[in-house]
């Protein structure tokens, strides 16, 4: 039996959006596009998904844009605001240390075409402080981008009060909430931001859609020109069968989150607790109040994180050294160095992610596992660093 405790980096689908996705791809294959039969039944099934998620952002149907994901949907929203405003004098984009690559790369990019980028420094809670953005904005500030979750610690930042300070330069907000939407509620109106980016496969959707939440009035210039599709903001063909996952995966999350919290929230708090009781040099990175309830990052002392990582595996435990995106690269963790850790801290820490699949024996078998694995790696690491004395 495996234990799959990686659900930031992706969620198993859940059956009833697979079974519905698999009816859609077998019956329902007109292109929305198409004025005939086919195609209206298409239409309306992408008209019912964005329904479903409007439901769950509490925010309005037509201002949703279907993408290929979170990545994506990142792009539009600072590509597509900053070409909206190559003729004026804004030319400003604010952003933080702690941001997922789409976000950290589009930024770059931008700064090689001549934007000013700005990142906004973060403390060792992993939580920015209001007023490090209202000492970085200034009336040429066209954008900020901070985003609602982080994926590796999982610490919640203070976006309404965030955008709020970015409003009152006029400029826009955009939040990158991939890692929020379908764990914790998600008003947009309560947030008080204009853009935000979210991704199917990590609320038990399907990987390979997503949806850009835009404010009505905000404009954007799209990335990709064709057709007609999303109202102007996003051409090509729809994927219908993926956008139905979407929404169903959002009806369900919408229904179930107050209890899926809850129990979520318990399960990693077991977890959290024993490993801190059970393994000696163990501390968890990041604000332990201000997070999303199925994470936690634990630093492990006198360990390469990608050893423990692979020990447990073999014990058929899956974890994760961060992002998904990053992993592979023998980098340290570009979100524990923007919080000032040593050099060591950002390579021997573990993400733990939870899903509603997990089960208290899920946990104990891991609390069973890990204080055994960490002493062997140690024992190891000790032998070797005697070999290399002598």
């Amino acid at each position: 039996m495996r234990i799959y405790l990686d659900h930031n980096a992706t969620t198993p689908i859940h059956p009833q959006v697979a079974n519905t996705m698999a009816e859609v791809l077998r019956e329902h294959f007109g292109n929305a596009s198409s004025v005939h039969t086919f195609g209206q039944t298409a239409k309306a099934y992408i008209d019912e998904a964005r329904t479903s998620l409007a439901k769950l952002l509490d925010a309005r149907p037509q201002e949703i844009v279907f993408t290929s994901g979170g990545t994506e949907s990142n792009n539009l929203a600072i590509r597509g605001i900053a070409e909206s405003l190559t003729s004026t004098n804004r030319r400003h984009i604010i952003t933080s240390g702690i941001e997922h690559e789409a976000i950290l790369n589009t930024c770059k990019f931008l700064g090689k075409q001549g934007w000013k980028i700005s990142i906004l420094p973060i403390d060792r809670s992993g939580v920015i402080d209001p007023a490090s953005l209202e000492t970085t904005i200034t009336d040429d500030t066209a954008m900020v981008s901070i985003m609602h979750a982080n994926n590796e610690i999982g610490t919640i930042q203070p976006i309404n009060k965030l955008a709020t300070i970015a409003h009152s330069v006029g400029a826009v907000f955009h939040t990158d909430a991939v890692q929020s939407v379908g764990k914790i509620p998600v008003a947009v109106d309560n947030l008080n931001i204009d853009l935000l980016s979210l991704s199917a496969h990590k609320f038990n959707g399907p990987k390979g859609v997503g949806a850009l939440w835009i404010r009505r009035g905000v404009k954007l210039v799209a990335n990709t020109t064709g057709g007609r599709q999303e109202r102007n903001r996003r051409a090509g063909t729809e994927n219908v069968a993926g956008i139905v996952g979407l929404g169903i995966a959002a009806q369900l999350a919408t229904q179930n989150m107050p209890a899926k919290k809850i129990r979520v929230a318990q399960l990693r708090d077991r977890l959290e607790a024993g490993i801190l009781q059970h393994v000696a040099g163990t501390i968890v990175n990041g604000n332990c109040d201000a997070r999303v309830p199925n994470t936690t990052n634990i630093s492990f002392d006198r360990i390469e994180a990608e050893s423990l990582l692979i020990a447990l595996d073999l014990e058929g435990i899956a974890i994760s050294t961060g992002s998904a995106c990053s992993s592979g690269t023998l980098e340290p963790s570009h979100v524990l160095r923007a919080m000032g850790f040593s050099p060591h801290r950002t390579q021997n820490s573990i993400r733990f992610s939870l899903g509603e699949n997990n089960t208290e024996s899920d946990v104990d078998r891991v609390l069973n596992v890990l204080p055994l694995v960490v002493n062997k790696l140690r024992s190891l690491s000790r032998s070797n660093e005697r070999v290399h004395a002598s």
